[in-house]
């Protein structure tokens, strides 16, 4: 399994704060089954502020921790980019990090009670920029549990959507679990990730995630995502 969006890095805003935790979390992410994962930390959200130079640093030294301790588990580089007006800027700047850095994919987080009038423009702006805007769980958005239809419409123009296991676990409470099984329902959802912080606090949850899916949508579905 893969994991698209985890705080495993050591002492970048929400996550673990020492090589010693994220050595856990790596561990308990091989129990889990899972074999790849794609460290995100949070950047531009206000608390987070993880330039792209300073990550890919650390993802070498969280590497080198891996390898020496025999743990068969792959880290690659991205960010949770919290979406602002200067996005293009700071691309032009060479400040963000798309997933596994080369690729064109780039994980945003909007604020988790409105929608910023200037968000289509933005996203737009990116793809004219050749780059595939990944939208990170927008189940936990006041404004787009109200507005699903907005939703739609960006995955119409060729948005990906990401959900948190935990939505579909039932962990953000029913509200956010109805919303997370109705876009899945309307096939609005691409991609599922725990967004795991912590061993016990926060934990991976892709299977759990995968078993609910399989008994509300059955067996394909659950492949899918897979």
């Amino acid at each position: 399994m893969i994991e698209m969006n985890s705080h495993i890095l050591p002492g970048r805003g929400a996550g673990p704060t020492s090589i010693h935790e994220s050595m856990q979390m790596a561990k308990d992410a091989t129990k889990h089954g899972i074999r790849t994962i794609v460290a995100t930390p949070r950047h531009l959200d206000g608390n987070n502020d993880n330039p792209k130079l300073d990550i890919l640093k650390d993802i070498v030294h969280f590497r080198n921790e891996l390898e020496q301790a025999n743990i068969a588990l792959t880290i690659l580089a991205g960010q949770e980019i919290r979406l602002s007006w200067d996005l293009l800027e700071r691309l032009e700047k060479n400040e963000l990090l798309p997933i596994n850095e080369q690729s064109k994919y780039l994980l945003i987080e909007f604020p988790s009670n409105h929608i910023p009038k200037f968000s289509e423009q933005i996203l737009f702006d990116l793809q004219m920029k050749g780059y595939i805007p990944v939208i990170a769980h927008p189940e936990r958005n006041n404004e787009f549990l109200k507005r699903p239809q907005f939703l739609y419409n960006l995955v119409k123009k060729g948005m990906l959507v990401q959900l948190t296991a935990g939505s579909v676990t039932g962990r953000f409470g029913k509200k956010v679990a109805k919303f997370a099984h109705e876009m899945i329902e309307a096939n609005l959802v691409h991609f599922i990730s725990s967004e795991a912080n912590h061993t016990r606090r926060y934990p991976f949850e892709l299977k759990e995630a995968y078993k609910k899916i399989e008994k509300s949508f059955g067996k394909p579905m659950h492949y899918y995502f897979l």
